[in-house]
């Protein structure tokens, strides 16, 4: 019950991430090619001597310019940051990291597994090890009382995400362990696989 809330909580924090990064970026974006136009409209009214349009256009560039989206991209980097660290527990728990089992695959079996179970617990030392430095570099970075240039926010929020995404990937390492250690079965994803396609199938 509680791995199936935290799948599912990873899942919709992923989600979050990915939308908002996605929406602020449009928005941005939407923002800065806007008061363009209004600029170059109110160049077009004061060439053309166009006063009732020009007072018009004057409005519009002067309240899309009130608008303050500065922080928009630093946003939009932490909100990446967030996302490549849980994206990386995600990826270990759906198995879709990248591993090179070339020489492996030519051992013999009793040498694969022990093989298999070097590869997992080196996994888990590196991301505890990351996890225990980013959570210390996280604590002392607190008490400096840093903020970010544009959001204005606690610096260690944002850091945050070292030893929280570390901690899941550790424990996303420990779990795809102790699946192989008791059924074989090493966690993988078919990269031929698209999500939805039986679903469409039936329809046909």
């Amino acid at each position: 019950m509680v791995l199936r809330i935290l799948d599912r909580f990873e899942e919709i924090l992923l989600s979050f991430l990915i939308a908002s990064a996605v929406v602020l970026i449009f928005v941005a974006v939407a923002h800065r090619y806007s008061i363009g136009v209004a600029a170059d409209f109110l160049s077009w009214t004061r060439a053309n001597n166009y006063p009732e349009l020009q007072v018009y256009a004057r409005s519009i560039f002067r309240w899309l310019a009130s608008i303050n989206l500065t922080w928009a991209q630093e946003a939009c980097i932490y909100l990446f940051v967030w996302m490549a660290k849980f994206g990386a527990a995600y990826g270990v728990r759906i198995g879709i990291h990248v591993g090179v089992d070339v020489l492996v695959e030519r051992m013999s079996p009793k040498n694969q597994r022990l093989m298999i179970i070097i590869a997992f617990l080196a996994c888990i030392l590196f991301t505890g090890i990351v996890a225990w430095i980013g959570a210390d570099f996280v604590w002392h970075i607190s008490k400096t009382g840093q903020i970010s240039a544009d959001l204005e926010m606690p610096m260690w929020i944002v850091y945050l995400a070292v030893p929280l995404g570390s901690a899941l990937m550790c424990f996303r390492f420990v779990q795809a362990m102790w699946l192989y250690l008791t059924t074989g079965t090493i966690v993988h994803h078919d990269h031929g696989h698209v999500d939805g396609m039986e679903e469409a199938e039936e329809f046909r």
